[in-house]
């Protein structure tokens, strides 16, 4: 078994990153660092690295593990890192969630076109007679 391997192909196959590509990418834009810094697409890793991975709110962190280029099953993810993600990212994604706009109830945050159209109907013809007032005062 190698002891290293590629770090966009660990990542793929430890199934951090749905395809190869996207964990290249994540690499090259400085979303994957090892001990603060960022890595290439092409970087080895070996047992015992940490491993940062930024997915906007939060940034993950895996220790390595078993060093793999063959994507496994997800049964076997536990073998391949371990999750050490410090407990205040969670706080942090679970804060942006209940704050943000995933699952926003009907009727709270912008108004629908629908909604739009109403208060359009309800405030035209209440400002209808105001026009006048303006022609009194010459």
């Amino acid at each position: 078994m190698n002891e290293v391997a590629r770090i966009d192909k660990w990542l793929w196959a430890a199934r951090i990153f749905k395809t190869r590509s996207i964990a290249s990418d994540a690499c090259k834009n400085g979303r994957v660092t090892i001990k603060g810094i960022n890595v290439k697409p092409s970087h080895t890793i070996k047992v015992g690295d940490v491993i940062s991975v930024k997915k906007p709110p939060i940034t993950y962190s895996f220790e390595v593990l078993k060093p793999i280029e063959s994507r496994v099953g997800a049964k076997l993810v536990p073998e391949v890192y371990k999750n050490v993600t410090d407990a205040k990212q969670y706080e942090l994604l679970e804060m942006s969630r209940i704050s943000g706009f995933i699952d926003r109830a009907r009727g709270t945050g912008r108004p629908t076109k629908k909604d739009r159209r109403q208060i359009d109907a309800f405030v035209e013809p209440a400002m209808f007679g105001f026009d006048d007032f303006d022609d009194e005062d010459e």
